[in-house]
Formats: structure tokens, C-alpha cells, sequence
């Protein structure tokens, strides 16, 4: 089981994570939300991590062969609205979260760890 600080992650955590990962994904391949300047298209919605209150989502994405990263996650920020409301309509929650975007920097990570293994078989 995942853990955060201190509590276990639950099941609902996981689950909406996982409905609202997904609605992401169909939006931004679809590029529904309509971000200026930015083809959302090329996006991919790694993960998703839920507060206990189901009031914040993280949404960790990576642009399609890490280009612009920093650029392309200062765009979503600052049209977090827009992508909100096409997210409205595609889910069904008491309260619609609020969406942080952030870097995922799991495929970096892995890569430096495999790149260590590599170094120490020599």
C-alpha cells in the first residue's frame, strides 16, 4: 500500500486519482481544453495523487520527449480553469478538485538509477 505522511492512501483516493487521470489523458488527446499556444495533444498524464479531502489533485505530466517541460507546465497552470471546466463535464464528484500540475520525474529517476547499475557491472 502507498503511503503519504503518515496515512495509508485509500481506495477513493486511488480510485478518483485513477477517473480523473484518465479524463485527462481523453482531454489533452483530444485537446479539448483549448490551452493557447499549447498542442495538448502531445501530453501524457502519468499519475495522479489525490488529497484526503478529494479537494486537490496532483497531476504529474511529462510533453511528449520531455521538450519544454518547464515551459509546457507553466502553460497548464495558468489554464488550470480551462481544463477544469471541460474536466466538469467529463466526471461526476461532490466537489471538482483543483488540479496542480507538476513535472513527473519518474522516467528521469529511473534512468539515472539503471545508469548507476550499468556503472557498477562494469
Amino acid at each position: 500500500m502507498a503511503y503519504r505522511i503518515g496515512k495509508p492512501v485509500s481506495q477513493r483516493q486511488l480510485r478518483v486519482g485513477e477517473m480523473i487521470k484518465q479524463s485527462l489523458g481523453m482531454i489533452f488527446s483530444r485537446n479539448e481544453a483549448k490551452v493557447p499556444n499549447l498542442e495538448t495533444n502531445t501530453i501524457t498524464v502519468t499519475e495522479v495523487k489525490m488529497s484526503q479531502d478529494l479537494k486537490v489533485a496532483k497531476a504529474y505530466v511529462l510533453p511528449l520527449g520531455g521538450k519544454d517541460t518547464e515551459e509546457v507546465i507553466k502553460r497548464l497552470k495558468e489554464y488550470s480553469f480551462l481544463i477544469r471546466k471541460v474536466l466538469s463535464k467529463k466526471i461526476i464528484t461532490k466537489y471538482l478538485p483543483k488540479i496542480i500540475f507538476a513535472k513527473d520525474e519518474s522516467f528521469e529517476y529511473a534512468e539515472k538509477i539503471e545508469n548507476l547499475i550499468k556503472q557498477s557491472n562494469k
